[in-house]
């Protein structure tokens, strides 16, 4: 289970998409929220889009891995899709903000599957300027988002690692390197045991 988390603008999504293009065996968590839909935003793929009955509904039925409240909406991660990807063999990619993290690591069911990536922006003028270049929000929320960023950037002790995104291709990169030493870890090679003890003429 890969988290990319950062403020809004600093790349997680762009980060995201990426890393999905070009990585077969990486798939990504949809999210549901209350939030309405945007223009070009497809139902299933981008977000499962609730009311907030349905979405209570789901919450005290335990069937969200983690959900916070931001910008006065709801977001949270449905619990069954996660599991049968894992069980499939495939690796999680979550896009969910410090909240919803907190929320995993505080779970026993996922905490040891975890691995979390704060990306930070270069600096908040840049951090502006990306907000303001995707066009999509209007000036309160362009202001409300940026007077998060700072509290959103508190928490980047929480994370396992940091990565500033100064340029989105070498981001990527990281990301990808730090998703390759993470498969790698002894306690996630399925089967390492028995390979092993093929390799020195042992059974058990």
């Amino acid at each position: 289970m890969l988290v990319l988390s950062s403020p809004s603008g600093a790349g997680k999504t762009t980060i995201s998409r990426k890393l999905l293009d070009q990585d077969e065996n990486l798939t990504m968590s949809v999210s549901a929220t209350t939030r309405p839909r945007r223009s070009g935003e497809v139902e299933g793929k981008d977000y499962y889009f609730l009311g907030e009955p349905e979405f209570t509904e789901m919450v005290e039925k335990g069937d969200l891995l983690e959900y916070a409240r931001v910008f006065g909406n709801f977001y949270g991660t449905p619990k069954k899709p996660v599991e049968d990807a894992l069980t499939e063999g495939k690796d999680v990619l979550f896009d969910i903000d410090w909240q919803g993290t907190q929320h995993l690591y505080d779970n026993d069911s996922t905490r040891d599957d975890l691995v979390s990536v704060f990306i930070l922006p270069p600096d908040t003028v840049e951090l502006e300027k990306r907000l303001r270049r995707r066009a999509r929000d209007p000036e309160e929320v362009v202001r409300e988002r940026m007077s998060k960023a700072a509290d959103e950037m508190s928490h980047y002790r929480e994370y396992n690692y940091i990565i500033v995104n100064t340029d989105i291709e070498n981001s990527v990169a990281e990301v990808q390197s730090i998703l390759a030493a993470e498969r790698h870890r002894i306690d996630r090679q399925i089967g390492l045991h028995d390979f092993v003890q093929d390799l020195r003429g042992l059974t058990d």
